[in-house]
């Protein structure tokens, strides 16, 4: 999982092609340091995908363009264009976003 904090504009340029999933995320949120430590696993499994890591209060622009208020949450972007989303406010477990992921036609 990157740790470096990319840009807006470095999150809009790296989506529009290929397939990504954005992880959304804040170092203060407690539901996702519950997930984090799983996300390795999961980012293995599901290695399709791009994984990008999305600070939600550095990134709030991206979060606010893809309707994004909850945290941990994930989008599934495939060149440009969203595929899947589990977004909401809740606590998410490991089984919760395989199921979601897939859920996506991969």
């Amino acid at each position: 999982m990157a740790t470096t904090t990319l840009s807006n504009e470095e999150i809009r340029e790296r989506i529009k092609t290929g397939k990504h999933m954005l992880f959304f995320t804040a170092d203060w949120c407690p539901d996702c340091a519950f997930i984090k430590p799983v996300m390795p696993q999961i980012e293995a499994k599901y290695d399709q995908y791009d994984w990008i890591t999305v600070d939600r209060d550095a990134n709030i622009d991206i979060a606010q363009d893809l309707g994004v208020m909850g945290i941990p949450s994930f989008v599934g972007i495939e060149d440009g264009e969203e595929i899947g989303r589990y977004v909401d406010k809740f606590r998410k477990t490991q089984k919760q976003v395989e199921d979601f992921l897939d859920s996506l036609d991969n």
